[in-house]
């Protein structure tokens, strides 16, 4: 019985990721509690930013594994924001999402100009986001930097 104990490979401990971290950006604080709240129950680490600065210095600081930008923002233009973000040596491989209501013809060719992973329109489908965060944060972490 003593030798049958002994022979039973030992339990490979159970390794904990931290929560991946992911900084949303919109002047409107009900979206921003709202997505904060689900991105929370999904298990992800959500960061609030509600001016462009304030993004910009936020992702900087905490480097975020992923960020969900609003083009309408109160002090710099998403676009900007999201150039600064890709030109900036410590967030530029941070994939970022663009969200937004804008609709204009070229607004996605302008938002993959600036530097974004994907341009979802709001109103948009919760598990579509979903899947977007969670294949941009997987392309960001195969690259080999």
């Amino acid at each position: 019985m003593v030798d049958e104990a002994l022979l039973q490979p030992a339990p490979e401990p159970v390794v904990l990721e931290p929560p991946r971290r992911i900084l949303v950006v919109d002047d409107d604080e009900d979206q921003l509690a709202a997505l904060g709240y689900r991105l929370r129950k999904l298990g992800y680490d959500a960061v609030s930013a509600s001016s462009g600065q304030q993004a910009i210095e936020s992702a900087n600081s905490i480097v975020p594994d992923l960020v969900l930008l609003d083009l309408c923002l109160p002090d710099v233009d998403g676009f900007d924001v999201c150039e600064k973000l890709g030109d900036s040596t410590t967030t530029c491989t941070v994939p970022i999402i663009i969200l937004s209501g804008m609709e204009t013809d070229d607004i996605v060719r302008r938002a993959r100009s600036a530097g974004c992973a994907y341009y979802l329109r709001k109103p948009y489908d919760p598990n579509v986001l979903l899947a977007l965060i969670q294949n941009a944060i997987e392309a960001a972490q195969d690259l080999d930097w």
